[in-house]
């Protein structure tokens, strides 16, 4: 009789990676599924998302998720890349929010306009008062930023500008729920995955070497302020961009775009997310803001589930679920031929 043909486990990802993350050799099609399938399932997934919520309200709870989603990915960015924890969340949200609902309300531009260009200056202003923070790191950079968003609702209050604690009314909305979910979902899935290709070009080589070492990076004749001042237009875009969309959304821009919600909620985002793995951050989001809204019904008693939820994630899983996912992905095997 013949000898049975014998068989050995051997990991789905023997072979496929050759000497770097995002150098591979693909040999067949299922090669190419095993590092294509994730990305689909992720893009797929959001698209599909406003179709099966269950009426509008959790359809809008959705178009939220993607806000926060960018400012985690702005904090994610800043935090694991170039080393600098930025609190200024709501900083970013509220300057590209007023600015997106002046030059609506008075300007009369439509938001397809009003948001980029809200987003471009908005990022601007941003980074130019940020500069003369971007020698500090650590804590000292968390405060100092923390402080920028309190300070610009009290003068706001103060001097009753910009309509002061009333805010600018009567900001156009999108064209309709679809557009606005669509569109949302859309940017975020853009920015997520251009985010990781830049990281690792050459600049994104510079930015870990900036948050490893920045004195060699000082040494070697570059810039170390116009590196980090990079970073930070690129951070402040992505929340001046949220800001921009949550007024033509709630159609109103005050002073509670200046919310610490805004600066702490994408912290533990990432947290439970992954911190450094982009798509975790939004993961995160995914998961953190429809338990929010589901322990509303609890009144200030959500803040204590709230805790005990991020508690237990920062205990028994505090590398994040996507680091966690991804490890047992690779982790997968199959039986071939010895």
């Amino acid at each position: 009789m013949a000898n049975s043909e014998q068989r050995r486990r051997e990991r789905l990802d023997r072979g496929i990676k050759v000497r770097a993350d995002g150098v591979y050799a693909l040999m067949s099609w299922r090669e190419l599924a095993y590092l294509t399938v994730p990305r689909l399932v992720l893009i797929l997934g959001m698209l599909i998302l406003p179709l099966v919520m269950p009426g509008m309200y959790w359809q809008r709870v959705i178009t939220i998720v993607c806000i926060y989603a960018l400012l985690a990915l702005s904090f994610d960015f800043l935090a694991h890349y170039l080393g600098l924890v930025c609190l200024g969340g709501a900083f970013f949200v509220g300057v590209g929010g007023y600015i997106a609902a002046i030059l609506n309300t008075s300007l009369g531009l439509p938001p397809v306009v009003t948001i980029p260009v809200a987003t471009l200056i908005g990022a601007v202003i941003c980074t130019l008062l940020l500069l003369p923070c971007l020698p500090l790191r650590g804590v000292y950079f968390a405060i100092v930023t923390l402080m920028y968003p309190l300070v610009l609702a009290r003068i706001i209050e103060a001097l009753d500008i910009f309509g002061g604690t009333d805010g600018v009314i009567g900001v156009d909305s999108f064209a309709n729920r679809w557009v606005e979910q669509y569109a949302v979902i859309a940017l975020v899935l853009l920015f997520l995955f251009g985010i990781r290709r830049l990281v690792n070009l050459d600049i994104g080589l510079v930015f870990r070497a900036v948050m490893d070492n920045d004195q060699a990076v000082r040494a070697s004749g570059m810039n170390i302020s116009f590196y980090k001042a990079i970073a930070v237009f690129i951070a402040s875009a992505l929340g001046c961009l949220g800001g921009a969309c949550l007024v033509h959304i709630y159609m109103w821009a005050g002073i509670s775009l200046f919310a610490l919600d805004f600066s702490i909620l994408p912290i533990a985002a990432t947290v439970i997310g992954g911190a450094g793995t982009l798509v975790g951050p939004v993961l995160g989001c995914i998961i953190l803001v429809p338990i929010s809204e589901l322990l509303r019904e609890f009144g200030t008693l959500r803040i204590v589930f709230y805790s005990l939820i991020l508690v237990g994630f920062v205990v028994f899983r505090s590398e994040g679920i996507m680091v966690y996912g991804e490890r047992k992905y690779h982790q997968f095997q199959k039986w071939v031929k010895v």
